[in-house]
């Protein structure tokens, strides 16, 4: 393998601060003057209400269209047919991560600026240079990697609060792995997500991700349940979605997500959230690293405070099978996968006894 460079990927801006639909034309002006809308249907006619006027008032062109559900090659071609009637100059996605990742994807392809509005905190994609592409029935097909991130993310704290409580926790479940599998991936100068060396930045970023969600968590999680923004809330969503996107990117993923990705063949567990499935698959990593007590005493408390589901019952399995279970750890170990940068080389079987160990020490945390 070539020397390869260190990186810091980052999308070109951050924004976050409340009521931010009805001023999306003061950050589209910079990128275009006819923009195309993408949005989820829930958040579909504020756009239309809230957005589109305040655009048109400012001498710009737009239109809001419906995202389809599935972001398959057949919707980002679909979506691209459109902005060709219209001659959209610039893409904004509005909505959950298929719909933003489908707007990543067609400004990749239309060689346009996108800027992303993420309506909720349930994962860190909308800063990454990457979208998840399916087949129509739903299966995962591949990874589209893109040249570059998003050139604007907009968090919108007034929208994000209003999202269910289980997608905010599922945020910070993912977000909560951010520091201790950049510690890993940078601690054997592993790969991190844009195929390159973890940098240094990449590292400190992913610390910073864990120290706000450890300040910040409890009264972030009053604000949720309310419904009302805090400021606390707004760091834990800097955390969620800046912090923990760019420092899984520049910092490397390792155990956590690999597990995760093991844990799809589990038929049970098909509705269970990334985000949930990745804190458990934390709890797995932390096993394999026998890590000190106090790492996992400060996991669980998280955990516990934003309602995230500690074992394996707790995410929806009926029965375990061994069968499953060792499919999902061999995955898990793919050569492909994160589970690389784990500092020791890690086989499927020990996988399989740490996933055993991590529901264990989960039910005794309980």
């Amino acid at each position: 393998m070539p020397h390869l460079p260190r990186t810091v990927t980052s999308p070109k801006k951050f924004i976050i601060g409340s009521g931010i639909l009805k001023e999306l034309h003061e950050y589209i002006k910079d990128f275009g003057d006819n923009a195309l809308l993408l949005c989820d249907e829930f958040i579909l006619e504020r756009v239309t209400q809230n957005t589109l006027p305040y655009l048109h008032m400012a001498g710009l062109k737009g239109k809001a269209e419906k995202f389809n559900c599935e972001c398959t090659d057949a919707e980002i071609k679909r979506v691209m047919g459109i902005m060709d009637e219209v001659s959209a100059n610039v893409i904004v996605g509005i909505g959950g991560g298929k719909t933003l990742d489908t707007a990543k994807a067609v400004a990749f392809y239309k060689k346009i600026p996108v800027i992303i509005f993420p309506t909720i905190a349930s994962t860190d994609a909308p800063c990454t240079a990457l979208t998840v592409i399916y087949k129509e029935g739903g299966a995962f097909d591949r990874y589209l990697y893109l040249p570059q991130n998003p050139d604007v993310v907009i968090a919108d704290t007034s929208i994000i609060a209003q999202a269910p409580v289980r997608f905010f926790a599922a945020g910070v479940g993912d977000a909560l792995a951010t520091y201790f599998e950049a510690r890993a991936c940078y601690a054997v100068d592993g790969v991190n997500l844009v195929l390159k060396r973890p940098s240094r930045t990449g590292m400190g970023l992913a610390q910073l991700c864990y120290q706000v969600l450890q300040e910040n968590v409890e009264c972030a999680m009053d604000a949720v349940r309310n419904k009302i923004t805090t400021p606390a809330l707004e760091q834990v969503i800097e955390a969620t979605i800046y912090l923990s996107g760019v420092g899984a990117e520049s910092g490397g993923l390792a155990a956590a997500h690999a597990i995760n990705n093991g844990m799809s063949v589990v038929p049970d567990l098909h509705k269970a959230q990334h985000g949930e499935k990745v804190a458990f698959g934390l709890l797995t990593q932390l096993v394999l690293e026998n890590a000190p007590k106090h790492e996992f005493d400060e996991v669980i408390r998280i955990m516990k405070i934003v309602g995230l589901p500690l074992t394996l019952q707790d995410m929806g399995l009926v029965n375990f099978v061994e069968a499953e279970w060792r499919k999902a750890a061999e995955i898990a170990c793919d050569k492909h996968d994160t589970m690389q940068n784990m500092p020791k080389k890690v086989t499927p079987e020990a996988v399989y006894q740490a996933i055993i160990a991590a529901n264990s020490l989960a039910e005794r945390y309980k």
